[in-house]
């Protein structure tokens, strides 16, 4: 039978990793199996992760190219093989990882003759090229080239506008995409006379994250479309909507855990979910990591008043995670510890 193939629990919901293989640097592939589901459920959670994969996962991308001495995308010069169109199509290729969620810049200066490849590409740490031998362009004669790249992180697709650019400015249709590819596949198994379910997930990256770290954020991020739902009642109640026939609601599934719902969220959902999420600035971000703050359960351990205690954490920092927190979770960190 196919459960006791793969060994995968058939009592608690557990996942492992069946296979695993790197095709290229740039092309990670894994096969995961999720069991046991009810009959209907791995279907459910099938359709969830693959669509949380391929939309809702954050990647870096080349956004534009400013290059030195050069008016139009159309351009050719003299002892560059490529024209310049080619090497905006080259550059968006290039497979970047990035820490940071602010725009950064990095720079391409070089002398010929000489083959460009992504190795050229000098910028912040917080930026990794992920694989050094991605081509982008030949100077044929003894040439300078300088090109001024702009990196972001995204998800999905960006269309530039040319209309916006100045001359010399060429925007790059950015792809911020790290999943290459995602399928699922369901298979039924019988236990303890039960119908059972084992979900199989297989995961595609571009090698800018794993096939692993791409599942546990696309986990991450459909826990956080749901904690709005699980706070539904306590925004009720501080937006004074008050329930006007309380017998109406007795069938309302939160309604019997009201009490335990905060707590909840806390102890278990916000576990699972990094302060990546809050798209905090880089010093705020940085600032917090140095101090083991890593998910927003961490966070909520601390108060504004130790916010502001932390080493090169400033008002404005605060006042970013405070607004974070309000916007993403509906979270207000209370002013002091007297008031945890």
């Amino acid at each position: 039978m196919i459960q006791d193939e793969i060994k995968v629990s058939t009592q608690t919901l557990q996942w492992k990793c069946i296979e695993s293989k790197i095709e290229s640097k740039r092309l990670l592939y894994s096969r995961f199996a999720i069991s046991p589901f009810r009959k209907g459920q791995a279907n459910t959670v099938g359709i969830a992760m693959r669509r949380a994969l391929l939309n809702e996962i954050e990647g870096a991308s080349i956004t534009y190219a400013k290059i030195k001495k050069v008016k139009h995308e159309y351009s050719t010069i003299i002892g560059l093989q490529e024209s310049i169109h080619d090497i905006l199509i080259n550059l968006k290729e290039i497979v970047l990882k990035s820490e940071s969620f602010e725009p950064q810049k990095a720079y391409i200066s070089v002398l010929g003759p000489k083959k460009i490849t992504a190795q050229d590409i000098k910028g912040p740490s917080c930026i990794k090229i992920i694989d050094n031998t991605q081509y982008i362009a030949t100077l044929t004669k003894e040439i300078s080239l300088e090109i001024e790249l702009n990196i972001e992180k995204d998800r999905g697709y960006r269309i530039e506008n040319l209309q916006k650019y100045q001359e010399g400015l060429f925007p790059v249709d950015a792809v911020f995409m790290p999943i290459r590819n995602a399928n699922y596949s369901v298979h039924s198994f019988e236990s303890e006379k039960k119908i059972k379910e084992i979900l199989f997930l297989e995961i595609w990256t571009d090698g800018s994250l794993t096939p692993k770290e791409a599942l546990y954020e696309a986990s991450r991020n459909l826990i956080d479309l749901f904690i709005p739902l699980i706070n539904s009642e306590k925004k009720e109640k501080n937006f004074g909507i008050e329930k006007t026939n309380e017998s109406n609601m007795s069938y309302f599934p939160f309604q019997s855990v009201s009490l335990d719902i905060e707590k909840m969220t806390k102890d278990v959902a916000f576990k699972h979910i990094f302060i990546d999420q809050l798209e905090l600035p880089a010093r705020a971000y940085n600032c917090l990591k140095k101090v083991n703050v890593h998910t927003i359960a961490d966070l909520l351990h601390y108060s504004e008043d130790d916010l502001i205690k932390i080493k090169n954490f400033g008002r404005k920092s605060v006042e970013q995670v405070l607004e974070a927190l309000k916007k993403r979770f509906s979270i207000q960190l209370p002013k002091n510890k007297n008031y945890l």
